[in-house]
């Protein structure tokens, strides 16, 4: 720059004032990711649970594996669906809610599923450990309600690092 053009910069930028400008420390302040606590702890419990029980004592306590097919599924297809050897496509957790909330829920879940083409879900409905004297009264009236849908095909507990006896491959007819 020449001396005409620092002397003429100058006099432009005289009554200016400097803006004013945060800490850079205030600008690299990154903001707390939430973390769900609940989930972890409940994560950790299973965990140690787990590693401390044997997972046949486990699985008992859990009740009955459930199974279902109709006639035009054959064994081929139920031992793929119980080995887990379907991608799943979908899944819906029903965990901690009421009957009467489930129902409606998992209809719409399987209704939706099968509908836009999905030929194999999992539904998580818990083994009922919490429902006390009950017993699991989610898993029953799940194991309930798919048998009587159309949408539903074949249905086996899950392999248990899946859910075991707490979850369900589903397997959907498809179409409109």
């Amino acid at each position: 720059m020449s001396d005409d053009d620092d002397n003429l910069f100058r006099k432009l930028m005289s009554d200016t004032k400097p803006l004013k400008v945060e800490p850079r420390v205030a600008a690299l302040k990154r903001k707390v990711k939430p973390r769900a606590r609940f989930t972890r702890a409940d994560e950790r419990a299973a965990l140690a649970e787990s590693i401390a029980g044997d997972i046949d004592d486990t699985e008992k306590g859990s009740g009955e594996a459930l199974r279902f097919n109709r006639p035009s599924v054959g064994r081929r297809t139920m031992r793929k669906l119980a080995r887990g050897n379907f991608a799943v496509q979908a899944e819906i957790d029903l965990h901690g809610m009421t009957v009467a909330e489930a129902r409606p829920r998992l209809a719409d879940f399987i209704e939706d599923s099968a509908r836009s083409g999905k030929l194999c879900v999992r539904v998580v409905h818990g083994k009922g450990l919490g429902s006390g004297e009950r017993g699991a009264v989610l898993k029953s009236s799940v194991n309930h309600w798919l048998r009587r849908w159309d949408r539903v095909l074949a249905f086996v507990s899950t392999r248990q690092v899946d859910g075991g006896t707490g979850a369900l491959y589903v397997l959907l007819r498809g179409g409109l």
